[in-house]
């Protein structure tokens, strides 16, 4: 799998978020994506994920042998952890995560048992969602998206609510489940993103101009 970006901009009415952005993520790589709050790094993410419209250029994913893969299937290759993103909080996590994977399957050799378990949530297995803490929602997030069975794995500040166990687990599952994927980190905190093995610094395609 390879993702390129070519020429791309986003515009929210007559303001450019962002325009001429090219870059190329390659398998068996982490990416961070940086710039200040507000210039578009979930933005970016988003469009990458499908989830919101680019105004121009193209995001083209590629097959291992280098063949375009239609838009309307790029969903099937991303998983998505981010703050913003909700969870089915009438659901308990085993009940969500049971619901998760039917979507996308869980990486070979592991189990929603071995899920909860890793992501440090087994004792909250038949817990409702609506009754966790915001650090455990993160974890529940982190553990859906890491574990599906996807080429492309997309954090947006990944460590959001957490205390300093939560970031030592992020660091470990990303370092474990990360290889052989393209990994992409929308972040500021440099301990998220230390490991880093390319960056994205989204101002240098800011515009300091409206459209007209």
């Amino acid at each position: 799998m390879r993702i390129e970006l070519k020429k791309l901009g986003k515009r929210f009415n007559r303001q450019w978020i962002f325009r001429n952005l090219g870059f190329v993520f390659d398998p068996g790589n982490s990416y961070a994506v940086t710039g200040y709050n507000g210039s578009g790094k979930s933005t970016l993410l988003q469009m990458i994920a499908g989830s919101m419209e680019k105004t121009e250029g193209e995001i083209v994913f590629r097959t291992s042998g280098g063949a375009a893969i239609e838009p309307e299937e790029h969903f099937n290759h991303i998983s998505l952890s981010a703050p913003y993103l909700e969870l089915i909080e009438e659901f308990t996590l085993r009940e969500f995560f049971e619901f998760h994977f039917r979507l996308k399957a869980v990486l070979p050799g592991y189990t929603i048992t071995d899920v909860m378990e890793s992501i440090g949530l087994s004792d909250a297995a038949n817990k409702p969602i609506r009754h966790f803490s915001s650090g455990m929602k993160q974890r529940a997030r982190l553990g859906q998206a890491l574990f599906s069975n996807v080429p492309v794995v997309l954090l947006d500040e990944p460590t959001a609510n957490f205390d300093t166990k939560g970031i030592d687990l992020y660091l470990k599952l990303t370092s474990e489940l990360g290889r052989q994927r393209i990994l992409i980190i929308c972040s500021n905190d440099e301990q998220e993103i230390a490991f880093c093995t390319g960056r994205l610094d989204i101002t240098q395609y800011k515009i300091n101009r409206e459209y007209g």
